[in-house]
């Protein structure tokens, strides 16, 4: 099997809110992405999807455990070195498309602030070429690069986050919920933009949502977070056919169908962790790639 591109081993992340009280939003996760794949993350609100992806792309200080990313160790203290080929390497893709936008800033400028950073081009003319590719990529026009965020609709500033993040050419892009504040239509459409650039770059995903399908949709395999810990991962068609876990089982059984007689019959299945020490479960493999964790009572 190929090298994984990004190998997360025990990541913890804690928050100190007071003297006597911290928030453990993230507690012992492992999983590994590899080169051209996407790997789903889902969970309810608060579970520590999103902290994760922060952390891995180093805006949060990891609290305990390593990551390595494309072979190099970026948890810890980071090099000038190793902090310039993380930025380059991995880009990110914000939940909200107007608040990750400078309302001040013409959108070439936005595109192409990394480029001036890492100094990607030799002449304005160069610089302007690539902005104006990348914007027809994720299907805007180059003339657009001469207007500011406001005057985009959602779906349009979503796909100018997307160009941010391609036109560095990343190996790792983390969608962070890039397609919850959508319409259902243009969720569909900026899904299957980010598929066809991943065919055509072989970029990898770390796939944050909530939803289901969507996830089902795009990702090779998933992983299903609780409460900040990894409780199940597998391949998609693992996961979605045989749920190992009771909160994967509860997740699933709360999809509605589109069948009106399959509706009727669905049947909700409920999950109570208050009984459940996950300090004390341990992640048991049922196939090469499926692993549940073992859940103790107290």
């Amino acid at each position: 099997m190929t090298e994984p591109l990004l190998k997360v081993e025990n990541l913890r992340q804690h928050f100190k809110i007071s003297r006597n009280f911290t928030v453990k939003a993230v507690n012992g996760v492992s999983f590994e992405i590899y080169p051209g794949e996407t790997y789903g993350l889902v969970g309810e609100s608060g579970s520590g999807k999103t902290t994760i992806g922060r952390s891995i792309i180093r805006l949060y200080d990891p609290t305990d455990g390593e990551i390595i990313f494309n072979r190099d160790k970026i948890s810890g203290e980071l090099s000038d070195k190793i902090r310039r080929r993380l930025r380059k390497n991995m880009q990110m893709i914000f939940q909200d498309p107007m608040s990750s936008l400078n309302p001040r800033k013409k959108i070439g400028d936005i595109i192409g602030e990394g480029l001036d950073i890492h100094k990607l081009y030799s002449s304005q003319k160069e610089r302007g070429e690539i902005i104006g590719e990348i914007l027809k990529k994720v299907g805007l026009s180059p003339a657009h690069a001469e207007r500011y965020p406001q005057q985009f609709s959602g779906g349009q500033r979503q796909r100018v986050g997307i160009a941010r993040a391609l036109v560095m050419n990343p190996k790792l892009i983390i969608a962070d919920e890039c397609i919850s504040a959508l319409d259902v239509s243009i969720q569909a459409q900026v899904v299957n933009l980010m598929k066809d650039i991943q065919s055509e770059t072989k970029c990898a995903y770390l796939f944050i949502a909530h939803d289901l399908s969507m996830v089902k949709y795009i990702s090779d395999r998933i992983g299903v977070l609780h409460k900040g810990y990894l409780v199940e991962t597998g391949t998609t068609q693992e996961i979605f056919t045989n749920p190992a876990h009771p909160y994967t089982q509860s997740l699933l059984s709360a999809v509605p169908q589109p069948n009106p007689a399959v509706e009727k019959k669905r049947q909700l299945i409920s999950y109570d962790a208050s009984k459940i020490d996950y300090e004390k479960c341990t992640m048991r493999q049922i196939s090469d790639s499926h692993f549940v964790l073992e859940s103790g009572e107290n």
